[in-house]
């Protein structure tokens, strides 16, 4: 394991410059801390008022810094709710044999579900729950959201666990570690360089499905919140190029500053987790990341609540590893699961039938034009996942393999994927239009904007956790750029180009509902394929259609899966993981 890990878990870390004085050291810290705590203040008080079903949306430019407020609070809820959701998830799937027959085959048709399928329940719980405030339809907003940036995530941090060094779980059952242990000090550091990566591939899809998230139709009701999303959308129903203008500088302006302060902090401090024999030469820096390791008030904080929570975490689940194994399940006890299994088989049983009654009003013309947009779509998807995996696997490898490109590339990218394609769509749909084109080449455009970034993040992050003896191997043995990568990148990158194309392929279906229906000044673009079934339904309230397209959809997408990426990853924590 590399020193800086080690350093990491055991050693505190002690300044090394007193040049500044702690006052100014800590002020910036300071005043970032009041002002979070000021706008959570306000946020609260927003969310906890009464409802506004439909508020104007001003596309003025002075209204942006408001809105861009709101749309950064939906998206940071949101990311948080799915960290917790991609942790849980992902530890049980790989450490349970009997839950991950289940848990990944449910996670492929989670992730296979577009993001509009999820609008109509979500929407409908979360307003009858909270009829009279603005948080029912807040959440409503948020778990939209959740639903388009959580499931990279979880795959990331399934497929990293599944492929952690065999001597680095030898270790743990040598020093005895309980599950806590393991997980905090091995498991979750392997696995924070590709978290980390598709952590920013998250908050992009985030973006790019902000629009819809933050204004959207269900049936004759139509709800929207201030944000960007609804700026941006408002702006592209009227056609106002000037606003759609300032919406995006805005978005970009946000961007941009959501990755200086965080994204490359987080970088720079995820790379001590590399797992290598050589420390680099070259590593990420930050001056915010060592700015918050200078700061003495986060030191202090630290020691008094984060440092006991650990040790008491540590106390208890090693002191529960050492107890005895309890008695077997009482016969009450026993009774009790067996009587919520089977109401909850009854609560499926349930639900299938009332989904049958819902596609028994579905004409046999409908069914078949779903069938045939399904053909398309997928002949669509497929060809987009081949024309990204040209330009991302170099383009990943070589920035990945320097930090100091990475440092300019990473925002560049972080942009271009998280500003939304249907943003810029109605610009380059006229662009197409007059050039001879159409909808149809433009499908393809937004289905690559929406697709490539998957793949690239994820091979990013596979480069980067490349160990530097294994570089330096290849430098001594004088290998050729073919044989490079025949024997190191290809294989090194792997486990992580399969997450990427994963994650990717879900994130192509996902994007065929915008970019296969399309409105822009009055008028309705679309084309023949799933994406353009589910949006038509999704406006015009056709349930029976939207439930039959989201289930067509869900059942490719699984198909695919389970008859060739699974195998695939089964191969990558085989064949091409990093054990010794």
């Amino acid at each position: 394991m590399s020193p800086r890990i080690e350093r990491a878990f055991h050693l505190p870390w002690t300044p090394h410059s007193t040049a500044i004085p702690s006052l100014l050291r800590d002020l910036p810290v300071m005043v970032s801390g009041l002002a979070l705590f000021y706008g959570l203040m306000s946020l609260a008080r927003y969310w906890a008022g009464p409802v506004n079903m439909q508020p104007v949306i001003e596309l003025h430019p002075s209204v942006l810094p408001k809105y861009a407020l709101f749309s950064v609070a939906r998206l940071a809820v949101a990311y948080v709710v799915s960290l917790a959701f991609t942790l849980a998830y992902g530890y049980v799937a790989a450490h349970n044999a009997r839950a991950e027959r289940i848990m990944v085959p449910l996670l492929d048709t989670l992730q296979s579900i577009p993001v509009l399928s999820f609008l109509p329940p979500l929407m409908l719980a979360m307003v009858t729950l909270f009829p009279s405030r603005q948080l029912g339809v807040e959440l409503g907003s948020i778990l939209l959201i959740f639903t388009g940036q959580v499931w990279n995530m979880t795959f990331s941090v399934y497929s990293s666990f599944r492929s952690v060094p065999r001597e680095l779980l030898e270790a743990a059952q040598v020093y005895r570690l309980s599950w806590w242990q393991k997980f905090v000090q091995i498991e979750l550091p392997y696995a924070a360089i590709g978290l980390v990566w598709n952590s920013m591939m998250s908050v992009a899809g985030g973006w790019f499905f902000l629009m819809a998230c933050e204004m959207f139709v269900l049936g004759n009701r139509d709800l929207r919140l201030p944000g960007l999303g609804s700026y941006l959308q408002t702006a592209a129903n009227a056609g106002d190029t000037h606003a759609i203008v300032w919406g995006v500088l805005a978005m970009i302006a946000v961007i941009v500053l959501m990755d200086q302060t965080i994204w490359r902090p987080v970088i720079a401090w995820s790379e001590k987790f590399k797992f290598e024999q050589v420390e680099a030469a070259q590593t990420p820096r930050s001056p915010i990341l060592s700015l918050l390791r200078h700061s003495r008030i986060l030191a202090r904080v630290r020691r008094a609540t984060v440092a006991p929570v650990g040790e008491a975490l540590d106390l208890y689940f090693a002191r529960r590893e050492a107890l005895p194994r309890g008695r077997p399940m009482g016969r009450w006890s026993s009774q009790a699961v067996r009587a919520l299994a089977a109401l909850g088989v009854l609560g499926v049983l349930y639900a299938v039938v009332k989904m049958g009654i819902l596609l028994a009003r579905l004409s046999l013309p409908e069914f078949a034009g779903i069938l045939r947009g399904a053909g398309a779509t997928f002949l669509r998807v497929e060809f987009v996942l081949a024309l990204a995996a040209l330009w991302t696997v170099p383009v990943g490898v070589a920035v990945g393999l320097r930090p100091r490109l990475a440092a300019v590339a990473q925002p560049i990218a972080q942009i271009a994927a998280s500003v939304p394609a249907t943003a810029l769509f109605p610009i380059v749909l006229l662009v197409l239009i007059r050039l001879g084109g159409g909808l149809g080449i433009g499908s393809i455009v937004l289905l690559l904007l929406g697709t490539q970034w998957y793949i690239l993040f994820n091979v990013i992050a596979g480069a980067s956790a490349i160990p530097t003896d294994l570089k330096e191997v290849c430098q001594v043995c004088r290998l050729v750029r073919v044989e490079r990568w025949r024997k190191l990148l290809l294989p090194a990158i792997f486990p992580y180009l399969v997450t990427g194309f994963v994650t990717a392929s879900g994130g192509a279906w996902n994007a065929s509902i915008v970019a296969e229906y399309f409105r822009f000044r009055g008028q309705t673009f679309s084309i023949t394929g799933l994406g353009a079934v589910i949006s038509r339904a999704t406006d015009t309230g056709n349930f029976p259609a939207l439930l039959a397209a989201t289930i067509v959809m869900a059942s490719m997408v699984v198909t695919v899966n389970r008859l060739l990426w699974r195998r695939l990853y089964a191969l990558a924590a085989t064949r091409f993981s990093l054990d010794g």
